[in-house]
Formats: C-alpha cells, structure tokens, sequence
C-alpha cells in the first residue's frame, strides 16, 4: 500500500515548476524561461545596421559568434533609458540564430509553479500582450513571462514587410 503523504511529496515536487531569468525593462519585471536563455552579458561595441529597423541596436561579436541585439525598450514601444546606464543583454537563439535582448537590468533567478501562471488580464499593455505567455502575480507585482519565439518573430515579421 502506498504511503499517502510521501504520494502527495511527489506529486507536489512533480507538480510542474519552471524557472525564469527575471529582467526589468521600463519598470516593468519580465520572466524568460531559463531553458531558453544561453548567455547574460554586457554588449559592447555594437555595430549599427543601415537600414535596420528601429528595435535592431545592432550586431556584436559575442565569443565568436555574430549577435543581433534587440531593444527590448523600442519592441515594447517603450522610450529610450534615460538613466545613462548600459543596457544589459539575455542571449537567445532562435532557428540556429544568436539574439541579445537589450535590458535594463537583470534580476534573479525564480523557480515557479506552472499553475500559478495565469493568462494575460484584459488590461496589460497590447505591447507586451503579443509576446507575453501569460503572467505571475508575485508579491506586489506581475511578472510578464516573453514568449522568446514571438518577440523574435515580429522582428522578423517587420524585416520581411
């Protein structure tokens, strides 16, 4: 006969539980899950694309490979930093290609249940709606979990229109 509290241990423990690399950007706490997050790291000498859109910052050579940075600021239609500070980079690769998103800060690491992911509420940001995948509410604040292959993709989409 099995052991009701040590069944109800595992079924919690295998409950579903994924972690974020947290970052603020404009004020605002976004979560990517850590699967998706290869690198942190400070950009330096980005080089300018002509004729790049807006929310392209540039590209750098981080370790070898050639990056694309994108501000997450411009992809949320967000202002530009006023702060003086250097951004702040997550790399991530989407179809073999290296992306850095540019942010503001990089927070901790958070490990969450799956079941206290809601959807997006009717009121956030239609920015932020179209890459988020729904929404913590921790402490005082709501976490913005990015969908890294939408914020990816409408780049994408804006290069090909």
């Amino acid at each position: 006969m099995k052991d009701p509290i040590m069944t109800n241990i595992i079924d919690n423990v295998g409950g579903g539980t994924t972690q974020y690399a947290t970052a603020m950007i404009g004020g605002q706490l976004f979560g990517l899950p850590i699967s998706r997050v290869q690198d942190v790291f400070m950009p330096e000498r980005l080089t300018r694309v002509p004729l790049a859109p807006d929310d392209v910052a540039g590209v750098l050579n981080l370790r070898g490979r050639i990056v694309t940075a994108i501000d997450m600021r411009a992809r949320l239609g967000l202002p530009k930093a006023s702060d003086g500070k250097p951004p702040m980079a997550m790399g991530v690769d989407l179809r073999g290609e290296s992306y850095g998103l540019l942010i503001d800060t990089i927070g901790e690491v958070l490990t969450l249940p799956d079941a206290g992911r809601e959807v997006n509420p009717v009121n956030l940001d239609p920015r932020m709606a179209v890459m988020s995948d729904g929404v913590h509410r921790l402490d005082g604040q709501l976490m913005v979990v990015l969908d890294v292959d939408r914020v990816l993709e409408i780049g994408t989409a804006k290069l090909a229109a």
